[in-house]
């Protein structure tokens, strides 16, 4: 018989015994692989939605998109020519009660008699779109969102008002196939209307901020990319922006990627604490085999035999536990589908992806080999007399080198494993640096806790003696707490941190100067009659106001934008147009950082102004060349300087302004911001809706809790996740309480021969376990501070603020935790009868 037949016939003969000790084992394993594996086949399901439902979710099989305008009558021939057209418009304007007491921001929606060209939009209630949109009674039907419902206090029936047009409220909506096309970001609820009904709203001004779409459905046998080229070659100076229903929503695509990468790597986070638990498991095993090792070693099993035997059974049992997170992977995402069902514009496709969890299986399979290779390498090395020494003192070694090549080459493969499957690998990168850079903290400062117990000296306090002596004794649990326990709270304090400085930020730092309204859509004739409408209002003030336009980067120094980009982290500026404006001087708080301003009576050839981030983009400064395209003009500048803007100033900045001369002749509309006191405010907002329907207002407190509440919801949902984390954390710290039970239980029996009372053992091993919590805290508390204050300095570029209560309640918790193990630990090893361990001993 082989050795390795008889290693497998001699594992299923010991794991008939049970599976007595490895449950965290198991438990460990099945979380992360179960969190990995639930991540991926949600991600795996929304990206199938994606591109199964692609026509649908663009509203065609190719859009074109521009601003100000619609496509010219020889372009929409032209579409017409090869396929069916739908045509729409969008843009954010106030929507009104018909009593005028009540207003919103809605981002409105103009659609024609053929919309959609692909899906459904469905109405609450049912019914059909054209007939609630259709003019009856001489008023044009509107459907609103259930968020207007509520602002206007407005139900099916009744009026709005909508710039200058009467709207009857025909339906609510309840779900628009298109919406993941638009614009990612809303500042109100969607309302739809007939196109026709757009004109008699006076919403539609020369440079006001309308988004027209013409959206084609093709033949079916249409190449679409050789159709696009030919598009392309016919109107090259088109304005618009193409994509076909391959690429239907980019911005919700990447979105979908970064989250999984985020909770890919947060699930890893649970898989890697969940290791140490693995290994600890595998020590634990181990040395209660001690006896049968030795025994095998003294009859001439040799050291491979060995290896062999314990290795066959954590493989078993780490296929058990894989297969048990599997299950769970596979079930979960049936009830986070129907979560982010109403969340996302797209709808999951939820199955069974073998892909998904054949990655989640890989990620396990891997973790168990790099946390029991070590434990398993040591014990087929050890000889047989140190085995049997191991009961009273645990005995040092390191495995010979083959055991520590095939685990630094398992926890390669797992790292690798991360980083090229993720979508931003430089990002995956940085995590993995930064997971072993967090173990080696870890591991450091438990060897520094050990070292510092052992230096302490002789307490007088004996319980407090017993207490420090444990933290260093060998077999010591310190390791394995502070690490598992430590990485789960580290990433709960960086995260309360985080949060609070965002927080902080938002709710505290806000200048008391800071506008209370943003005016869009300004036209020229409005301006004045406009500020002398709010300034008279009484608590007004600081009214202040630019032109507006909008533009894209075309060239930067002759070459095409894409290609010239430097910074992949600042490829934004590139996803839209960009708002631009024209000044004889500075913006107020804008510091010039490279080249200087022009004179006030400037006139000459265009010079244009660019902030930092742009500069940063390209890798330019003064005197490069920026080729900026403006209403389908392609205007040729030259950087005259760089300059910071402080955004969180409220004051309007925009990221390129151009010098006086070019842009005063081209349409254009203003944006004006005004101070007002909170009893101002309503008159403000009641008097310029009365006076200027078609003018947009942003209430700056309201944007504020729109982004307080998004920063609530974000903050909840990352702590959750790293509630995985602290788990994981939870399950190896009772894991170690476990696997130190025999040694509680003779210390235990020891104590109490020599006079220990029961609450004298009590109090010395719950201090030692508060020494432990308090001191994981500590560390968990540095470490977790300087990962936020890194990260709001170096990544956000964000002033630190240091939030004790993050830390104390850290504290606390961790305390609390080791404590309550603690104590169920050692009231377990109270209870057991003396008289057969001293017998045996």
């Amino acid at each position: 018989m082989t050795n390795l037949s008889l290693a497998l016939r001699l594992a299923r003969r010991e794991l008939r015994t049970g599976l007595k000790g490895f449950w965290v084992f198991l438990a460990c394993l099945a979380l992360g692989v179960a969190a990995i594996a639930s991540v991926q086949s949600v991600s795996s399901g929304l990206l199938d939605g994606l591109a199964s439902d692609g026509r649908s979710i663009l509203g065609g099989d190719v859009a074109l998109r521009q601003l100000y305008s619609p496509p010219t009558d020889e372009q929409m021939a032209a579409l017409k020519a090869d396929g069916r057209v739908s045509t729409s418009a969008e843009m954010r304007a106030m929507a009104r009660a018909a009593d005028e007491t009540r207003s919103s921001l809605v981002e409105l929606k103009a659609v024609d008699g053929l919309y959609p060209l692909y899906g459904a939009v469905t109405l609450e209630g049912g019914g059909d779109l054209r007939d609630a949109l259709a003019q009856k009674d001489g008023r044009w039907g509107a459907v609103i969102e259930a968020g207007l419902v509520d602002r206007l206090g407005v139900k099916p029936g009744d009026s709005i008002r909508i710039g200058e047009g009467a709207y009857r409220v025909a339906a609510v909506l309840d779900r628009e196939p298109d919406r993941a096309s638009s614009n990612a970001f809303s500042l109100g609820p969607r309302v739809l209307v007939a196109l026709p009904s757009l004109q008699g709203t006076g919403l539609l001004q020369p440079g006001s901020l309308t988004w027209w779409s013409a959206k084609v459905a093709l033949p079916p046998q249409t190449d679409l990319k050789a159709w696009q080229e030919g598009l392309r070659a016919r109107f090259p100076d088109a304005p618009w922006r193409m994509r076909d229903y391959t690429n239907a929503s980019p911005q919700i695509e990447r979105f979908i990627d970064r989250m999984t990468l985020f909770l890919t790597l947060v699930g890893l986070t649970a898989l890697l604490v969940g290791g140490v638990g693995v290994g600890n498991a595998v020590r634990s095993h181990l040395d209660s085999r001690a006896r049968t090792i030795a025994m095998m070693k003294c009859i001439g099993a040799p050291g491979a035999l060995v290896f062999e035997l314990y290795l066959a059974q954590i493989l078993a049992l780490a296929l058990l536990g894989i297969v048990i997170g599997l299950a769970l992977g596979a079930v979960a995402p049936l009830a986070l589908g129907r979560l982010l069902d109403g969340v996302l514009p797209v709808s999951a496709h939820i199955g069974v992806y073998p892909g998904a969890l054949a990655l989640a299986a890989l990620y396990g399979v891997l973790t168990a080999l790099t946390f029991s290779l070590w434990p398993l390498g040591r014990a087929r090395e050890v000889p047989a007399g140190a085995l049997f020494r191991d009961v009273i003192t645990p005995a040092g070694g390191r495995p010979r080198t083959p055991y520590t090549v095939a685990m630094i080459l398992s926890a390669l493969a797992l790292a690798g494993l991360a980083v090229l499957t993720a979508h931003n690998k430089l990002f995956a990168l940085w995590f993995v640096g930064g997971s072993i850079a967090t173990f080696m903290a870890f591991r450091a400062a438990a060897a520094l806790v050990t070292w510092g117990a052992k230096r302490v000296g002789r307490v007088r306090r004996p319980g407090l003696r017993l207490a420090l002596a444990n933290l260093h004794r060998p077999g010591n649990p310190t390791a394995a707490v502070v690490l598992s326990l430590g990485l789960g709270l580290t990433v709960l304090v960086a995260i309360a941190l985080i949060q609070g400085n965002f927080s902080r930020r938002v709710s505290e730092t806000i200048p008391q100067d800071a506008p209370a309204f943003f005016f869009v859509d300004i036209q020229r004739d409005q301006f004045d009659p406009l500020r002398d409408l709010v300034t008279a209002v009484p608590g007004t003030s600081a009214f202040e106001a630019v032109p507006s336009l909008r533009g894209r980067i075309e060239r930067v120094n002759g070459q095409e934008a894409e290609k010239a980009l430097v910074n992949p982290e600042q490829a934004w500026i590139l996803a839209g147009d960009r708002g631009i404006t024209y000044s004889a001087t500075i913006p107020k708080h804008s510091t010039v950082t490279a080249g200087s301003w022009w004179p006030q009576d400037y006139a000459g050839p265009p010079l244009i102004s660019i902030h930092q981030s742009v500069a940063e983009a390209f890798g330019i400064g003064p005197g490069a060349t920026l080729t900026i395209n403006i209403l389908g003009r392609s205007i040729e500048a030259k950087v005259a300087n760089v300059r910071s803007a402080d955004f969180s100033s409220m004051a309007i900045n925009f990221t390129m302004v151009f010098a006086p001369g070019t842009l005063e002749g081209a349409p254009q509309t203003w944006v004006a911001t005004v101070r007002a006191t909170p009893d101002a405010e309503t008159q403000v907002q009641r008097a310029v809706l009365q006076r200027f329907p078609n003018i947009t207002m942003v209430r700056v407190k309201d944007a504020l809790d729109t982004v307080s509440e998004m920063l609530g919801h974000i903050g909840t949902a990352v702590r959750i996740v790293a509630g995985i984390t602290l788990a994981a954390g939870t399950l190896v710290l009772a894991g170690a309480v476990a696997a130190g039970h025999r040694r509680r239980v003779y210390d235990a029996v020891v104590l109490k021969v020599l006079g220990a009372t029961r609450g004298d053992v009590l109090r010395a091993f719950l201090l030692e376990y508060g020494l432990l919590g308090l001191l994981t805290a500590v560390i968990a508390g540095i470490i977790g501070t300087l990962t936020a204050w890194a990260v709001l300095t170096f990544l956000m570029h964000w002033e630190w603020s240091f939030l004790p209560s993050a830390v104390v309640t850290t504290a606390l918790l961790s305390t609390a935790i080791t404590l309550a193990f603690g104590f169920y630990g050692t009231w377990r090893a109270l209870g057991q009868p003396s008289a057969p361990l001293l017998r045996n001993e």
